[in-house]
């Protein structure tokens, strides 16, 4: 399983999870002192810095030799882009967000070769978005409190104190500067 933003609030749940089902875990992060946290402080199997010079691509095939089964995509663009290149056969994509794109004036286009990938591999790619699951929220929340209390995974929290820092806590978020989810802590 490829999971990007994997240092984020989302990714580094996803991540955590997919470890605990079993799965071989690649994340993505933008820096080496991100990706290292990735893999020594959340357990990811291995983490991509999507920042390095070199090709992205052959960054994560080389993380990913047997391919990709699920990438879990929380920021669309050059990641997904690789992504898909790299599925195997019958392989599925979550498509939870696309960071990418959020602080843009005009959105990149999409991957010109999505429906030929999607044709030729089989691939699966479908939105997700919490509020579908809203009927689980009092298993989910129960399972994945039991897991932080035992320390199955864990859940960091970036504070920022004081409300007049929420403008540069949103604006840090969108330049990658938090560990797990953002806070800002008003009192």
């Amino acid at each position: 399983m490829l999971v990007s933003a994997a240092a984020g609030a989302v990714g580094s749940i996803a991540g955590q999870i997919a470890r605990l089902s079993g799965c071989r875990v690649v994340g993505t992060a933008g820096g080496q002192d991100k990706c290292d946290w990735v893999v020594r402080e959340l357990g990811f199997d291995a983490c991509v810095d999507y920042k390095m010079p070199s090709g992205l691509r052959r960054a994560i095939a080389e993380a990913c030799p047997r391919g990709i089964d699920v990438y879990f995509d929380n920021t669309g663009g050059p990641v997904l882009d690789a992504a898909l290149s790299l599925m195997n056969l019958r392989g599925r994509v979550v498509c939870c967000g696309n960071v990418s794109q959020y602080d843009v004036e005009k959105p990149a286009p999409g991957p010109m070769g999505v429906p030929g990938l999607v044709v030729v591999k089989r691939i699966r790619m479908e939105g997700f978005v919490v509020m579908d699951f809203f009927d689980r929220r009092a298993e989910a929340e129960r399972r994945l409190a039991q897991w932080v209390e035992t320390d199955r995974i864990k859940a960091p929290v970036d504070v920022i104190d004081g409300l007049e820092n929420a403008p540069r806590a949103l604006i840090g978020l969108f330049e990658g500067n938090n560990r797990g989810k953002r806070a800002v802590r008003v009192s």
